[in-house]
């Protein structure tokens, strides 16, 4: 098993190979190759249209860089573990994005964020020391573990606008979380991510560099207020943006909006009782001025009109004995098709969101769950992202939502399956940034933004399975639910032989690797960190066997089998008999005894069972 996470690099040469395999020297790109191969293509000005900040190429190291972390299952937060693919992920979300990239790479469907929006009062982490690398600064201020792992929340600070890199700092940090997420996406995803003023113009060149200019869809305009407020010198904001790009624009299909009654009532009518129903009608002819061919057409009335018509004579005639025309003003107008409400199954959605929902429907939601709007300022509401849930996503896709916040993208998925009969999962993670210890929400016995989120949706879920009917003797596979993760260092050592500079160092540091596993490692725990690196999901199920006091973990779905106890020969039947196509196991149970350890791999070749240890 490979400890660390995806590599970004590695991923892209491959890519790189199978397109241009000829620009591959010994194995390593060869610039001179591939200049030649593009020719022309290849510019050499230095001054050329492109976005640049101070602290880019950090944030490229950044997001170059594999992480050790792994994350840790959290059962007491969760809700129906063991039914359930919905996902929480309490952590920075830089690593969690690196963490599961080998497990989600190319499966999620829409990704939404509403991430900080650079006012000059948010928080997030950031370098602002660009004459080091952020790994340096890290390790030089004591904000990671040995293995470079996150531990001072004092990295999340305001980007004050006064600091003389207030935006570079904010790019440097969308940056590699934004690459990561265009990863993770399948070749028809979506990402969809709320901004205002301060940083929308940067947002989308950024988007532009990282997903191509070509794979823009859309910059929706988002009414969040309906009522003005003097909060602007000269205009009051009523407004956000939400920029939308696709993976791949040519495999991308939005789903079509629903018409409501209301809208049905207002274009469709029937007023001659056409037994296929209501219906709306658009106008055949067409300007004098038109290119289009002009033809006498007779109607059924008996009227002949010459004119320019939208379509050919064939399909004209085919109009009038299917019944599809409607000649108004008693039949002396100009014929008009009818379009029936039965044969359309929407509109295309339009860049202007002004009557879906405000923020003040955000904080509602928020009062309802929890008896007081302050636990968040400006949620957003649950109606906006279901909109957008419905335009890109289908009834089985998973969601991603890596500045979870609130938790209004988890409860947005939970109700729209509520309401459509659907299955989508969700993904959420949120920072466990702290909160002040004078706000309610602490005094209410939270801890950081986490934990309120964790429990927005738990309240959400006993609201969704109040609802579900389990009878006496039925399990609770329908009852809706999460899982929650926690981001953590990896339960294994890794070898550093970097200040090992004597034989006797050499020997102490041999001495702490007698155990693969680090002190204190439970078997969840080191379980969860084998299955997220081995690239399967986190919704895996796992069935626990125990025999002989050896706890076996089966993944039926990977044909994977893992135990961390003593194995006797009882267990060695048990593993031959359940004939999983992997058995993974530590190499400290066999205490140095290599004959067992032989004994036992011979048994599980001649099974055709890969065995491995750890």
């Amino acid at each position: 098993m490979d400890g660390n996470s995806f590599n970004i690099t590695v991923d892209i040469i491959e890519k790189l190979k199978k397109i241009i395999p000829s620009a591959f020297t010994d194995d390593k790109l060869d610039i001179s190759q591939l200049q030649q191969l593009l020719g022309e293509n290849v510019s050499h000005d230095s001054e050329k249209y492109q976005l640049n900040w101070v602290g880019k190429n950090n944030a490229y190291k950044d997001l170059q860089t594999p992480s050790n972390a792994t994350l840790l299952p959290i059962a007491a937060q969760s809700v129906n573990w063991d039914h359930t693919e919905n996902i929480f992920i309490e952590g920075e979300n830089l690593e969690a994005l690196k963490v599961i990239q080998k497990s989600y790479y190319g499966k999620i469907k829409m990704i939404y964020i509403d991430p900080p929006y650079n006012t000059g009062s948010d928080s997030f982490i950031y370098n602002d020391k660009f004459s080091e690398t952020k790994k340096q600064y890290l390790k030089n201020t004591k904000d990671t573990s040995k293995d470079g792992f996150l531990l001072n929340e004092d990295l999340f600070r305001p980007n004050k606008k006064e600091n003389g890199h207030y935006h570079s700092n904010w790019l440097s940090m969308m940056m590699p979380r934004l690459f990561l997420a265009k990863n993770l996406l399948k070749d028809d995803g979506l990402i969809f991510i709320s901004i205002d003023d301060n940083e929308v113009h940067n947002l989308r060149l950024l988007l532009s560099e990282i997903f191509g200019e070509e794979n823009f869809i859309a910059c929706f305009m988002w009414r969040r207020r309906k009522t003005q407020a003097n909060l602007s010198k000269n205009v009051s904001p009523v407004h956000d943006y939400i920029l939308c790009f696709a993976k791949n624009i040519e495999k991308v299909k939005f789903n079509k909006i629903s018409y409501s009654k209301e809208f049905i009532a207002k274009t469709f009518s029937n007023p001659d009782n056409d037994t296929r129903g209501p219906y709306q009608t658009r106008p055949l002819a067409q300007p004098d001025n038109s290119s289009n061919l002009s033809y006498e057409i007779k109607l059924p009335n008996g009227r002949s009109i010459t004119a320019k018509w939208s379509c050919s004579q064939p399909t004209f005639n085919r109009y009038i004995a299917e019944n599809r025309l409607y000649i108004p003003k008693g039949g002396a107008g100009m014929p008009r098709l009818k379009i029936f409400l039965s044969n359309v199954d929407g509109q295309l959605p339009n860049t202007w969101l002004d009557d879906i929902a405000t923020n003040e429907e955000g904080s509602k939601e928020i009062e309802q769950l929890f008896g007081s709007n302050a636990f968040f300022t400006a949620p957003k509401p649950t109606k906006l992202i279901k909109h957008l849930l419905k335009l890109g996503s289908d009834k089985d896709d998973i969601i991603l939502d890596f500045f979870a916040g609130s938790g209004s993208t988890a409860h947005a998925v939970l109700d729209l399956n509520n309401e459509d009969n659907g299955n989508r999962k969700f993904i959420s993670i949120q920072l466990p940034e702290p909160l002040d210890i004078k706000s309610l929400p602490y005094s209410a016995g939270f801890k950081n933004i986490a934990d309120i989120s964790i429990k927005r949706i738990q309240l959400v879920c006993e609201k969704h399975n109040q609802q579900i009917e389990i009878l006496p003797n039925n399990n609770t596979s329908k009852l809706i639910g999460f899982r929650v993760f926690k981001n953590g260092p990896s339960n294994f050592k890794k070898w550093d032989s970097k200040n090992i500079k004597t034989e006797s160092e050499l020997l102490a540091h041999l001495d702490l690797f007698k155990t693969s596993e680090n002190s204190g490692a439970t078997a969840d725990n080191m379980l969860w960190e084998m299955i997220i690196k081995s690239g399967f999901l986190l919704s895996s199920k796992v069935f626990k066997i125990t025999l002989n006091n050896c706890t076996l973990f089966h993944l039926t779905a990977e044909s994977y089998l893992y135990t961390f106890d003593e194995i006797s020969q009882n267990v060695i039947s048990e593993i031959i008999k359940l004939k999983p196509s992997h058995f993974i196991c530590l190499d400290s149970v066999f205490e140095n005894d290599d004959s067992f350890k032989i004994n036992l791999q011979t048994k599980l070749q001649n099974a055709n069972i890969i065995f491995k240890t750890i």
